[in-house]
């Protein structure tokens, strides 16, 4: 079993900033790259960031420069840092990694729960 639980979800008012965690579980042999997806009412979930095994990162535009992700590979752990945060950036916000739970198995592609985040004053 595997589990992707996430913290750190809230609400602030625009220009604040919040930190999202993402902690992995269970019978992990490996994590290939973590990211971050997000998805607004009515919308389709869509990819935020993402970090790979060595720690390369990339962005969307509309986060790149107030948005950082960064991983903790002993703890099986990535973060979210996001600053400046803006009305637009309300959504349900999802953890995403793809882990293999054995030598020369297949990766599978595991998501967490979801957590709220409202920017709004």
């Amino acid at each position: 079993q595997v589990r992707l639980v996430e913290s750190g979800g809230g609400s602030v008012q625009p220009g604040g900033s919040l930190k999202l965690s993402c902690e992995v579980s269970g019978n992990i042999f490996s994590i290939s790259p973590m990211g971050w997806y997000r998805q607004a009412p009515g919308k389709q979930r869509d990819v935020v960031a993402i970090i790979t095994l060595n720690g390369e990162s990339s962005y969307i535009d509309a986060v790149r420069g107030r948005f950082t992700i960064s991983r903790d590979i002993a703890k099986n752990t990535t973060y979210l840092q996001m600053n400046s945060l803006q009305p637009e950036d309300t959504a349900v916000y999802y953890c995403n990694a793809r882990i293999a739970s054995a030598p020369y198995t297949d990766y599978v592609n595991y998501w967490g729960q979801g957590t709220q985040v409202t920017v709004s004053s």
